[in-house]
This record gives C-alpha cells, sequence and structure tokens, in this order.
C-alpha cells in the first residue's frame, strides 16, 4: 500500500494510507500508530490516527519535515508484520424513544421505513471507531447499514443532548456534552463517553468495536439516563 506524505501545518505532517473507509485501510492506521507509540520517538509531540490518515506533530527546532517522513517510515516498515491485538467490543445501551430520538420520524418518513426497522437496523451493525475528533470523546463510527445512510440536517442544531446516538452519512456517534450538532439523533445513552475516570479520558478509542443495545425508558432512566 503506497503512502503519501503531507505537510499538515509547520509542524506536523499526515500521512495519507488511502482515501476511503476501508476496515484494511484502517488496519494499517492502526498498525502505523502503534509502531510509532512504540518507539516513543523523541521530539514526536502527538500522534493521531483517523480513518485513512495518520498526524505527527513534531518538535521543529529538532526535526525537519523530512527527518519525520523517514522516521515513520522505517517505523512502518519495521513493523509489517505487527499483529493487532483482538478489538474489544464495547456495548453502548441507547434509549430510542421518541423524546430522545429527535429525528427517528424524519428518518423513517426519509427511508420509507417504520421506527421500529430503523432502531433494527441501527443496532444490527457492530461498529468499528476510526477516529476520536470534533469533541473530545466524540468517536467516528462506522459503517452503519447502507439502508439508513442520510444526510446532515440542513439547519444545525444550537443544542443536541449529551448523550444523543446520531448519524450522519454512513457513520454513528455518540454526541459526549451537549453541544450544537447537525447530525440526525436516533436516541440517547446514559453511558458518560467522556469521564476523568478512563484511560485518555474517552470510552472509546480508535480500533475498537462498538455495539448499541437498545433498552427501555426504565432502564435508561435506572441507569442514570436524563430525559
Amino acid at each position: 500500500m503506497k503512502r503519501r506524505y503531507s505537510i499538515a501545518s509547520e509542524s506536523s505532517v499526515i500521512v495519507y494510507f488511502g482515501t476511503t473507509i476501508d476496515p484494511a485501510i484502517s488496519q494499517e492506521v492502526q498498525k502505523a500508530y502503534h509502531a510509532l507509540k512504540a518507539k516513543d520517538q523523541e521530539g514526536f509531540y502527538e500522534i493521531i490516527p483517523s480513518y485513512a490518515s495518520l498526524m505527527v506533530s513534531y518538535d521543529v527546532m529538532r526535526l525537519s519535515f523530512d527527518d519525520v517522513c523517514e522516521i515513520i517510515e522505517k517505523s512502518i516498515e519495521g513493523e509489517k508484520a505487527l499483529i493487532l491485538s483482538e478489538s474489544k467490543i464495547i456495548t453502548i445501551p441507547v434509549y430510542y424513544g421518541r423524546e430522545v430520538g429527535l429525528d427517528l420520524e424524519l428518518l423513517a418518513q426519509e427511508k420509507n421505513l417504520s421506527v421500529e426497522e430503523i432502531i433494527v437496523l441501527h443496532v444490527n451493525e457492530i461498529y468499528t471507531v476510526y477516529a476520536i475528533g470534533f469533541a473530545p470523546g466524540f468517536a467516528y463510527l462506522g459503517e452503519i447499514d447502507a439502508r439508513l445512510a442520510t444526510s446532515r440536517l440542513a439547519s444545525p442544531r444550537k443544542v443536541v443532548p449529551k448523550g444523543s446516538v446520531a448519524i450522519a452519512d454512513r457513520q454513528s456517534a455518540v454526541y459526549p456534552s451537549q453541544s450544537p450538532g447537525g447530525w440526525k439523533v436516533l436516541g440517547r445513552t446514559p453511558t458518560a463517553m467522556f469521564d476523568a475516570t478512563y484511560e485518555g479520558l474517552s470510552l472509546l478509542h480508535v480500533g475498537d468495536r462498538v455495539r448499541y443495545e437498545s433498552i427501555s425508558k426504565e432502564e435508561f432512566l435506572k441507569l442514570g439516563g436524563q430525559l
């Protein structure tokens, strides 16, 4: 797989492994990420994996763009045989009630499906965490069933409640905190996505796998969910 290196800023490099959301490309990104983390290179400040790329920020007083590219390439080549550990599957309980599923009816009309069919399609997939971004703990999960693929809202909401489970394009995500947002909201989880007790402060990390589980309103409230 041919990699492409690009300047992201005066102190960061992006390595592109491909241009699409693809599990095989994601695996290569993860292998490179783990290889570089294990190397613990002096002068590397941050290593951030995404869908099909990896960004490395570095000390410009110690390293040049060419130096960084060479270090990354050698690290990747030296770890070609790296076997990733089996990804854990994290179950996220979701209440799909209409009072929290703000766009369930809209999506059902758009897709000519019942609300119940929308929910079944959403919980039947096992998703991969491809990237963390937008907000701390905001994990981009893919891919949702093609029958649910949908555009973002034409007018983003000024406030999306914490814990809202949403979709856009062929991705799914959970809003870790109250924030503006344009994804279509299907339900809400009582599970915290961002917390000081979590490793790296985030419940989910790149490479994890996620399953949504439909729960009742009573279970949602019992688990600490708020309407």
